[in-house]
This record gives structure tokens, C-alpha cells and sequence, in this order.
């Protein structure tokens, strides 16, 4: 399989990725008797891993692995999470390979998680830390739209600041019975809790208005 990142990628992604502060671990779980992308996730993060040593990458059978697939709400493959340097899991997931216009999300992932402050007003954060419910937020989203990145990072901030928050991107295409599901016909389109919707990149402040109706 051709490489995703030539060498002249890889030095900016490198000069990117310089602003992680401590180490971020990611677990990928793949299905044995196999899925779509599942080898290119594999290749992808495994280039990525190989750019920087704070990356460390795990891959896991989600048949082999069912009680860490459960602790991770795995249900589909590929998906991974992105833990903290002490391994924690803060709601921060991906469902299907982070490529084209997606590979912001993830590069913005690893730089949040790994401990790099993103200036969020105070009385927002206030805001997202008094969600006292669960809150899980879907964005579909497909690798050729250049919104789609920020929608799926306003959802994994949200996710880093409140345990009570996941955040997770779905790739439509991957995923088409599920996009079906939630009538995906443009994207990005957020769904909170399964149940309010959102469609396009649309700011925090539209996220938490939605929340707070839960």
C-alpha cells in the first residue's frame, strides 16, 4: 500500500506536531474477518505514529477485545480512541479512517489531548462543565468536506472538558446504515443524544444550546 505521507508531508507534519506537550495513546480496533478502511486506518496511524515519539498507537480485535471494545463503546470497526499520556479516555472517538479534509480533526486531537490549551471564554467553560448528563454528540461527516473538521473538533473539545461528553466522527460513506438512520443528506450533521440535530459547521454555542435542552 502507497504511503499517505511523502517526505516533504512528512516534515510539516512533523513541524505541526511540535506543539504536542505530553505523550497521547491511541487504541484501534479493527474487525479480524474484516472492514473498510480498516487497512488504510491501520497505515495511517502507524505513519503518524512513526512522525513523533509522543505518539504511541495500539491496535486491538474488536472480537478478541470485546470487554475493551465495551469500556470504549466500540460497536463498529474502524474505530479508535484518543487517550491522555496516563491512558485516560476523555469521550474522544473516530469511526472511520481520519483522511482527506478529516486529517485536521485528528492532527487537532492529538494536539489537544496531548495538554496544548486552546482558549475557550471562561463563562463557556463554565457552561460545558455544568452538563450533568450523558451527552453524546455523532458528527457525520465524509473525507472531501473542508467543514466537516471543525465540527467533529467542537464536539471533542466538549468531550475533553466534561466526562459527561463523547464526542465522536463518523465517516458517512463507512457508515451507511447509520447515516441512513439519522437521514444524513448533507454534512457536517451533528446528532445529539440520538435525538436534536445540527447541520453544518456551526460554533460551541449552537453545541450547548442543543445540550441544554437534554
Amino acid at each position: 500500500m502507497e504511503k499517505f505521507f511523502n517526505e516533504e508531508l512528512q516534515t510539516q507534519l512533523k513541524e505541526v506536531l511540535s506543539q504536542m506537550v505530553s505523550e497521547v495513546h491511541i487504541v484501534l480496533f479493527t474487525d479480524k474477518t474484516g472492514c473498510a478502511s480498516c487497512d488504510e486506518t491501520k497505515q495511517l496511524l502507524a505513519e503518524f505514529e512513526a512522525l513523533i515519539d509522543k505518539i504511541h498507537v495500539e491496535y486491538k480485535d474488536i472480537q478478541n477485545d470485546q470487554e475493551l471494545a465495551k469500556e470504549y463503546a466500540i460497536t463498529m470497526t474502524p474505530s479508535f480512541v484518543v487517550l491522555d499520556s496516563k491512558k485516560k479516555y476523555k469521550g474522544v472517538k473516530f469511526n472511520g479512517i481520519p483522511a482527506g479534509h478529516e486529517i485536521n480533526s485528528f492532527i487537532g486531537a492529538l494536539i489537544e489531548m496531548s495538554g496544548f490549551d486552546v482558549q475557550i471564554p471562561a463563562a463557556m467553560v463554565q457552561r460545558i462543565k455544568a452538563i450533568n448528563k450523558p451527552v453524546n454528540i455523532k458528527v457525520f461527516v465524509t473525507l472531501s468536506c473542508p467543514h466537516c473538521p471543525g465540527a467533529v473538533q467542537t464536539a471533542h473539545r466538549l468531550a475533553m472538558l466534561n466526562p459527561n461528553i463523547q464526542g465522536e466522527m463518523i465517516e458517512a460513506n463507512t457508515f451507511k446504515e447509520l447515516s441512513i438512520k439519522h437521514k444524513v443528506s448533507g454534512v457536517p450533521k451533528i446528532v445529539i443524544n440520538d435525538r436534536y440535530e445540527l447541520v453544518g459547521n456551526q460554533p460551541m454555542e449552537a453545541f450547548l444550546k442543543e445540550i441544554e435542552k437534554i
